[in-house]
């Protein structure tokens, strides 16, 4: 299992915003289509590289706390073979004073694709940290 966190000068609305909200997905993750329910669909094009597609399901949502949803990729040539759905990521948000502490736990995959996994999802977290300390987000 991968787990990675984050802590942003952001309240846990904004950023549970930013992964539920299409506009605010583009922000920082990638052109986003979510049908933000259990069951619905969560599609996003990834930004730079190669631009492969993930695609998955919500599976639970708790307003302000947690996101959790199937992850795999749409195939793709230099696209890892992690079938649509196929792992999971769960997305806790927690109060730190003014802040929110994100912590991302993704489970499922290959033990081959841990570490480029991590590393992207060390980017990622990164980008939406940059974006919702902007004064805009």
């Amino acid at each position: 299992m991968i787990e990675r966190s984050v802590r942003i000068a952001a309240r846990r609305q904004t950023v549970y915003r930013h992964f539920t909200d299409p506009v605010r997905l583009a922000r920082w993750w990638g052109q986003a289509e979510a049908d933000v329910r259990p069951g619905g669909v969560f599609r996003v094009a990834m930004e730079g590289g190669p631009r492969p597609v993930m695609l998955g399901e919500f599976v639970e949502l708790v307003p302000y706390e947690r996101v959790v949803f199937t992850f795999g990729w749409e195939p793709a040539p230099g696209v890892p073979a992690v079938p649509p759905g196929s792992s999971l990521v769960e997305v806790t948000l927690a109060e730190d004073g003014d802040a929110t502490v994100v912590t991302v736990r993704h489970s499922g995959l290959p033990a081959v694709l841990e570490g480029e996994t991590g590393a992207g999802w060390e980017h990622t977290l990164r980008r939406l940290f940059d974006i919702t300390e902007q004064p805009s987000a």
